[in-house]
């Protein structure tokens, strides 16, 4: 999946003879707080709110100084690569470009995590286990045996760090509610739980927070 798929065409950028205060009003009506500012096909940029704030917004933004040194992302970039930057600058959207430095469109945020609940099996129905071991110890191959052997399938895994740590914590996604047994197999092979979520027989919990998380991002 790359950035190419991604791209949204909803939000409109910038011109560099946009104000400041039309910037604001633009990053107000679609929940953002950054923009590109783009020149024809040319990316010359990404303002966010604070460069605004930080300038007489009365001013044509092509004025500004920019605090941020043009991020963007090319079409054919990982997703992942995609999320890491998104991460990584705190920003709410992020421009795409082609090979010819072109602007293309812009991904959201909303648009990043909309397709991560949709892809990674956040929302199907099951339980998360959480383990916690040390990084040398980490072997998926051997943690998916031990589920597999009970009769259960991995839909998703994703390691976090404990802060400065030598331990990792492994969250698992697995396809069942009544996960006891795993759990008891897990425990007879020394791991360690961390924690277990499952989701009652007649319940939505999992979709119900993501369809709140998306809804508070449409505020």
């Amino acid at each position: 999946m790359t950035a190419a798929s991604l791209i949204s065409h909803e939000i409109i950028p910038l011109r560099t003879s946009h104000t400041g205060q039309e910037a604001l009003d633009l990053m107000r009506d679609n929940n953002v707080l950054h923009l590109p500012i783009v020149n024809n096909k040319q990316l010359l940029g990404l303002v966010s709110e604070d460069d605004v704030l930080e300038h007489d917004v009365e001013e044509a933004i092509g004025s500004y100084q920019l605090s941020l040194n043009k991020p963007y992302a090319r079409q054919d970039d990982h997703v992942f690569d995609v999320l890491a930057q998104v991460a990584r600058l705190g920003l709410t959207v992020i421009p795409v470009i082609d090979q010819d430095d072109n602007y293309l469109g812009m991904i959201s945020q909303h648009i990043l995590l909309e397709f991560f609940s949709r892809s990674f099996s956040f929302a199907e129905t099951g339980s998360i286990i959480v383990l916690e071991m040390k990084k040398p110890d980490y072997m998926l191959s051997e943690i998916a045996r031990i589920i597999e052997s009970e009769n259960m399938a991995v839909l998703n895994s994703f390691i976090t760090d404990e802060p400065q740590s030598n331990q990792i914590l492994v969250h698992l996604k697995v396809n069942k509610q009544d996960v006891h047994r795993v759990i008891a197999a897990f425990e007879r092979f020394d791991y360690r739980i961390k924690a277990m979520y499952s989701e009652s027989e007649n319940t939505d919990m999992y979709r119900d927070r993501i369809d709140a998380l998306m809804n508070y991002l449409n505020i």
